[in-house]
This record gives structure tokens, sequence and C-alpha cells, in this order.
């Protein structure tokens, strides 16, 4: 979590020296934080996100500038924008990291922070190839001591990174895909009753059934849907209060802990809501909610942001029980899929929802020569080896040395 609150000139992405671009060509350039969060930028950003290949809320401008407020008040990210004749085409957000897990190599690094789940930059569908070649050019040009770029939370399977590994191969670029996981997604066909019939057991099943006649006996048991803003200061405060009352509480890692991660939480979920862009389950006992579930909704997919639930009704599962009934997403024809956003081998998703997304972290070589020869020697020390070919989710296809 960045906190320093006057950064070198040195962290930031320097000015891009090259001659102007013809007109028509694309242009990478720096937005100022405070004219990203302008009405003109934001007309250009909310466009791109309507035409993004592939969506990613958490880079969003309902989400990405509360996060920076909240994250980097000291302005040490850049946000980095690719445009034409001023239309946006691409957006990602960049830091100079000094090191690299744990390792003095200064990089540039698409920036995350521990709530945002997918690092994969906006970029307006039809344009993923030109989009990739003007940032990498860009890069290759105003690098300063970043010895490469790193990306992590890629969605491995989506069209932008395919074209990612298409540009790289084609250029000759090297690239290391230096971690792969696979986490919980819900995408089928099936109707929510048949999906929890293949999904679970039989006998956990009547358990479940079991355990929500049990609640139901300590008061009335009520669950709630909503998309809209009613009554969203109240949820955000239930949120906030549910999960400080638990183990992330008592660790000191709820959102409530931190006045970042709490403004961060109801900022971001105040107009997401605003927008529609969040759906909201509530399982109330008398009308006290005891279990809560935050959805992103990002058409034609979804993101499962944040859960809570009252830990004295633990043996009750009252989390799966809102579980099986987010399972109504199947239903909703806008809705595709839906990501987890969870860890790997997550002990209760994982047994609940079927399908897997590949999610990777990507290292790729920018600058000149010699830059890229010490990042071939970095990616051959880590493990990673060589450019990557038509396809991430094949792995990582040899090409020729970078010119």
């Amino acid at each position: 979590m960045a906190t320093a609150a006057s950064p070198a000139a040195a962290d930031r992405l320097p000015r891009d020296a090259s001659p102007a671009a013809p007109a028509g060509t694309l242009r990478a350039m720096a937005v100022a934080r405070a004219e990203a969060s302008g009405p003109a930028a934001r007309r250009q950003w909310e466009r791109l996100v309507a035409s993004a290949a592939e969506p990613n809320p958490f880079f969003e401008p309902w989400y990405l500038l509360p996060s920076l407020a909240a994250l980097d008040p000291g302005g040490r990210v850049t946000l980095l924008v690719i445009e034409r004749a001023g239309e946006w085409l691409g957006l990602l957000p960049l830091a100079l990291e000094r090191r690299y897990y744990g390792h003095p190599l200064p990089h540039w690094r698409g920036w995350l922070h521990a709530n945002a789940f997918v690092g994969l930059p906006l970029i307006a569908r039809g344009h993923e190839a030109e989009v990739w070649t003007a940032l990498l050019a860009h890069l290759d040009r105003t690098a300063g001591t970043g010895l490469f770029l790193h990306l992590a939370g890629l969605p491995l399977a989506s069209p932008v990174c395919a074209a990612l590994a298409a540009v790289c191969a084609a250029q000759g670029r090297q690239a290391a895909l230096v971690h792969r996981e696979e986490r919980a997604l819900l995408q089928s066909a099936s109707s929510p009753a048949d999906y929890l019939d293949g999904a679970l057991s039989g006998k956990k099943r009547k358990e479940l059934r079991r355990q929500h006649a049990r609640l139901s006996e300590l008061g009335e048991l009520a669950i709630t849907r909503q998309r809209d803003a009613v009554g969203i200061e109240g949820w955000i405060a239930a949120f906030l209060a549910l999960e400080q009352a638990g183990w992330k509480g008592r660790a000191g890692s709820a959102l409530a802990s931190h006045p970042a991660t709490r403004s961060l939480f109801e900022l971001a979920l105040r107009e997401a809501a605003m927008q529609g862009r969040l759906e909201r389950l509530t399982l109330a006992l008398d009308g006290v909610p005891i279990a809560l579930l935050a959805t992103f909704l990002a058409a034609p997919g979804a993101f499962s942001y944040k859960t809570a639930f009252d830990e004295r009704y633990a043996r009750y599962s009252p989390g799966v029980l809102l579980q099986r009934e987010n399972l109504a997403l199947l239903d909703d024809p806008q809705i595709a899929w839906c990501d987890s956003c969870a860890a790997e081998d997550h002990p209760m998703i994982d047994h609940l929802w079927r399908e897997r997304r590949a999610i990777g972290r990507l290292s790729i070589a920018i600058g000149g020569r010699l830059r890229r020869g010490a990042f071939r020697l970095l990616a051959r020390a880590e493990g990673g080896t060589t450019a990557p070919g038509p396809s991430l989710e094949g792995g990582m296809a040899p090409a020729g040395d970078p010119a």
C-alpha cells in the first residue's frame, strides 16, 4: 500500500520525448489524476469501458479513481492512456517499483492493490494489437530505470492477452509467464438447480437444506437481491461491521481496519450502485444481515468482489447458503460468466463453482538491446523462457532474439 507523500520525479513515467505522432496514429500519454476526474476525460473513459474487448471493473473510473485517492495519495502511479485523435483506445495504471517480489530489480508494473483482482488493461475491441504496440513502444523510449514491464492478474484466455502474445511474437520481444494459477469461475448453460446438482453431492445438498431449515427456526429468514442504490449507505455500514466482527477484524485485515480501505470500499460501492454496476445479496435473520455478498456487474462478465458473514451462525453455513442463491446469475441473459476473484483452491467456492479461469503474471522486455539482454538473463534465472506464442494458454513458444 503506497503512502509516500512526495515521490521523486524518477518514480513517474518519463515524458515521451519522441517527435509528435502523425495524424491518425496512436499516441501514449500520461493523464493527470485531476484531469482524469474531469467530465471530458470521464466521458472518454466511459466510452472505452463500453467498447472494451474484455471487461475489467477494477480499472473503470468508479473503482480506479477511489483506489488511487485512497492508496496512492502521493501520486506515484501514472495513468497511461493510448489515444488517437482524442479517442481513448487503451488505459493502464503504471508504477515504477524498486523491488520485484523481494529482489532489488526496478521495473514498471501494472498497478494493482490487495482489493483489485484483475490487472488487464482496458483496450477497445478491435484495437488490441495496435494498442499493445503503442504501449510497448512508449515504454521502450521512456523506460528510465525500469528494467522490464510486469503485469499481474491477467486472464490468460482473454483476447487482450492473445493480442499481446501475438505482438511479442511478431516483434521478437521476449516475455515470460512467471506465474499461473486457476481460480473458480461460474460459467454454464445449466439452470441454477441443475448446476447445484452437478456441483454438490446429494449428501451435501441435503445438508444445506437442513442448515437452511434449522436457521429458519431461529427467526424469519429472508434473502434480498438489489441492483440499485436504495439503502446503499446502510448496506455498506452493515458489511463493514460484519466483516470487522469476524476473523478479518481480529487479524487486522478487514476493510474497516484501515481508513484507506474503508474509504475505497465506501466510495467505490456507492458509485457502483448509482451506476447499476453492483449486485447486493443479503441473507437476513429477523431483519438483521448475517451474510452479505457484493458482485460487480461488467457485462458480459461479473466479478464476485467481497463477502462477509456473521461467524456466530457459522454452523449453519450462511455464506454457502448465500452462494446457493447467487447461482441465479446463471439465469441472467446479460451475464455469461462470473469471476470468483478468489485465491486458487479456495476452500468454499472451489467446491461450488466447477469452472476455472487461468490467471497469470507476465514479465515483458522493454528498451534497447542491452536492457533486453539483461531481461533474458533475468527470465532464465526466474524460470521463464522466451517470447509468447499465439496463445498464452498454450504456454510459451520460442521466438527470435530481439533487435
